[in-house]
């Protein structure tokens, strides 16, 4: 457990959500629902787990005021449901629902590299995402676990979310970050899957040198829907839980 928790704090370290500046303009369910978020993220909670109200007041030391609020949050992005008399329970990752997060993330995306690429101060972002995308590089060449590649894509997307200068699309992605996480990492899960993936970020790079927008938007598209059909084919090869009624055969 110490070592599934130890994976979810480099990501969310990663993610760049947990900055101090961040975290000056978020309230406290936010930022307890984002260390949750990314506990279920890496595994520390199950599906199906229930989520503990009173241990989580003791482990942030707040009231149950704020942990009741930030379970609210993650119920409403898809992490958690709240049952009557049983409380957060960790949802079960969906297909519909990988549809849905990743054809609107490919569309925000499309647009968000598409501004970047076109703007004129672009070389900053570039400077930023150089070195980044020659780690994962090197990590798809070696093929080793992927944890650290999907830690290095988040990183990637929130410094391109960070640089976007239309401020509405900057909320709208912001508020789709927990969603896509879960989902990111089973459409990462391969050494295949994260090859094709760094041919994607190599090409987005040199269309933001050039400035082309209109390829960088493909590209965008593109790197987005192929995570997409990944995660789909993993969650539909996943081993399917046992209900307890066939656990216990027939009557």
């Amino acid at each position: 457990m110490n070592r599934v928790l130890d994976s979810a704090e480099r990501l969310l370290a990663a993610s760049g959500l947990a900055r101090a500046s961040r975290a000056l303009t978020s309230s406290l369910p936010e930022q307890i629902a984002t260390r949750l978020s990314e506990r279920i993220v890496a595994g520390a909670y199950a599906p199906g787990q229930r989520i503990m109200e009173q241990a989580l007041a003791t482990e942030f030391a707040v009231s149950r005021g704020p942990i009741r609020e930030a379970l609210r949050l993650l119920e409403r992005d898809g992490l958690v449901a709240i049952l009557a008399r049983r409380g957060a329970i960790v949802t079960n990752p969906s297909i519909a629902e990988v549809k849905e997060i990743f054809d609107i993330r490919a569309m925000l995306n499309g647009l968000r590299d598409r501004l970047i690429a076109e703007d004129p101060q672009r070389a900053k972002v570039l400077a930023a995402l150089e070195p980044e995308v020659a780690r994962l590089t090197r990590l798809a060449r070696e093929g080793k676990q992927g944890q650290e590649y999907v830690e290095i894509v988040w990183t990637l997307n929130r410094v391109l979310t960070e640089a976007c200068a239309n401020a509405r699309l900057k909320h709208i992605l912001d508020s789709l970050a927990r969603q896509t996480l879960r989902y990111s990492q089973l459409g990462l899960s391969t050494p295949e899957r994260r090859r094709q993936s760094v041919q994607h970020w190599q090409k987005l790079l040199e269309a933001i040198r050039k400035g082309d927008g209109a390829t960088a938007e493909r590209i965008a598209r593109e790197r987005v829907t192929d995570s997409r059909d990944a995660a789909i084919r993993a969650l539909q090869e996943a081993p399917q839980p046992v209900s307890a009624a066939k656990k216990r055969g027939p009557a």
